[in-house]
């Protein structure tokens, strides 16, 4: 006998519907984010891409609980999303390491937030270092890793406490080209191994191709969903996928609903740049938590 409709259709991991959020700034409301309505199926890479100041950090924010959305649900897996929600990881921009930690007890430290046992959350840092390649790095300061083996030790962190979802803001924008592209890769393999749902915003077409499955599109602020752009590659996905026809054409498509090149992107980022540094102002207060929740 077949199941309900209801029951065949699996949940998806995050759904977002009518989702808007304004800030106050100079005593008046600023909408940042107006009507966000789309899923993100569980397991699978979404990238969410727009011009700066259309509110993709301030999406994250509200997926993973910082931040209360005015107006629309959030749900994960169904249910709404609480505060600082332990469902979910979350990496930024900078790491946001405790400088006097070595990498292990970074790591362990949300764990030992949750009252967790020395010996195991010791035993659990130690695999999710070895899971991003910095085993031997146990012992280490933050200041003696680099900038990709910092945010390697972030996203560690962001996964002590085994998030169903991962949310990632701009990870390897600091990162020259060729360390961005590897560390791409290798998110990747991290992906097929944790089969954690993932979520990442950034400001790269190429990036957003490459990684994701869907490419959510966002106008400028507010930002609205102006495409869902679906990426026709399939997994695993070696570099050299970079070089197809059909990375080409959701390049192109993603492109087209941003309304210009990569080089008019870039003018509208620095165009929004101070806004923007108003708009992270306000949605980091001083309760934010640096460790996403986690």
């Amino acid at each position: 006998m077949s199941r309900p409709a209801t029951e065949e259709r699996a949940l998806a991991a995050i759904s977002l519907a009518g989702v808007s959020r304004s800030f106050t700034v100079d005593g008046r409301p600023l909408p940042v984010l107006e009507q966000i309505s789309f899923e993100v199926p569980g397991h699978g890479v979404t990238a969410v891409l727009g011009p700066n100041g259309s509110g993709k950090s301030t999406l994250l924010r509200l997926v993973a609980g910082l931040i209360v959305a005015d107006h629309g649900s959030i749900l994960i897996d169904g249910l709404p999303v609480a505060d600082a929600d332990q469902r979910v990881g979350l990496v930024f921009q900078e790491p946001r390491l405790l400088p006097w930690r070595r990498a292990i007890d970074n790591v362990a430290f949300p764990l030992e937030l949750a009252g967790v046992g020395r010996v195991e959350r010791s035993e659990r840092a130690r695999r999710l270092l070895d899971l991003v390649g910095l085993d031997t790095f146990a012992r280490a300061y933050p200041h003696q890793l680099s900038g990709g083996m910092r945010q390697r030790l972030a996203i560690a962190r962001a996964l002590a406490r085994d998030p169903s979802i991962l949310l990632l803001d701009e990870p390897f924008s600091a990162l020259d080209a060729l360390t961005r592209e590897r560390f791409n890769a290798e998110l990747l393999e991290l992906w097929q191994r944790t089969g954690t749902t993932i979520v990442i915003v950034t400001h790269s077409i190429a990036e957003a191709v490459f990684l994701a499955d869907e490419v959510v599109v966002l106008s400028a602020r507010p930002g609205r969903v102006v495409a869902r752009v679906p990426v026709p590659l399939g997994r695993p996905r070696p570099v050299t996928a970079m070089d197809s026809a059909g990375f080409a054409r959701a390049a192109a498509a993603i492109r087209a609903h941003l309304g210009g090149t990569p080089d008019d992107l870039a003018a509208q980022e620095a165009a929004a740049a101070p806004i923007h540094d108003v708009l992270e102002r306000a949605g980091s207060p001083a309760w934010f938590d640096p460790f996403g929740g986690g």
